[in-house]
């Protein structure tokens, strides 16, 4: 546990020493959910039809943004060399820097989102579960991003590989995430969809980092 936070300590200093590339994600976010509601009919049935799936499409693609440099910068530096040999478990250490990149990226992404949402006139109970939904579901994003950026950590550009091994997976948690928000706006129960969304998270957490601690591995080879 110690390593744990002393891992999550330092990628925090790093990550809020790069402003910048901390804000290109969420103006990437803002910019794309702001254009919709401009190139839309204002009408307001139409804009609530749509409002969940732009919101969690440009969700999980600044998401993606904001973790193709998961450990790049470590390798590049020769840090992820000396933290592989520490007496650390590699998958605790994995686990620390997902957690990182969570923080000072799904946080912000996830306040941000309620208020973003209102261009679309949608409901207020459906701005909170959809903030909810996105508590739950960037987790599993994380890990399973991570996965991808170890899998292409020695490529000189993998984001766009990253891309294409990790969007078909997010499909679950687009369809849970957006049917949760649907639920919420026309006044129904939202238990289900949520709690599906919980259960990848708890799944993801628990073994990714094990899965991303061996395709990093297999990346450094």
């Amino acid at each position: 546990m110690t390593g744990f936070i002393v891992i999550l300590e330092r990628d925090l200093k790093l990550a809020f020493r790069r402003v910048s590339e901390l804000a290109n994600p969420l103006l990437f976010f803002i910019i794309v959910t702001s254009l919709f509601p401009l190139a839309l009919s204002p009408d307001r049935l139409l804009l609530q039809a749509v409002g969940a799936g732009v919101l969690w499409v440009a969700a999980l693609l600044s998401s993606l943004l904001a973790l193709e440099g998961l450990f790049r910068a470590d390798v590049e530096d020769g840090s992820m060399e000396q933290l592989m040999l520490s007496p650390v478990p590699l998958s605790i250490i994995v686990l620390a820097k997902i957690t990182a990149h969570w923080i000072v990226s799904g946080v912000p992404l996830i306040a941000l989102v309620p208020v973003v949402a209102l261009s679309f006139e949608l409901p207020a109970q459906a701005l909170w579960v959809m903030a909810a939904a996105l508590l739950l579901a960037t987790p599993t994003l994380s890990v399973l991003v991570s996965i991808g950026a170890a899998l292409t950590v020695s490529l000189k550009s993998g984001g766009s590989i990253i891309g294409l091994l990790v969007l078909p997976l997010c499909s679950p948690l687009l369809i849970f995430g957006a049917r949760a928000t649907d639920l919420a706006a026309q006044g129904e129960a939202v238990a289900g969809p949520l709690y599906l969304l919980g259960a990848l998270a708890v799944f993801s957490v628990s073994l990714g980092p094990l899965a991303a601690a061996a395709a990093l591995k297999v990346g450094l080879e």
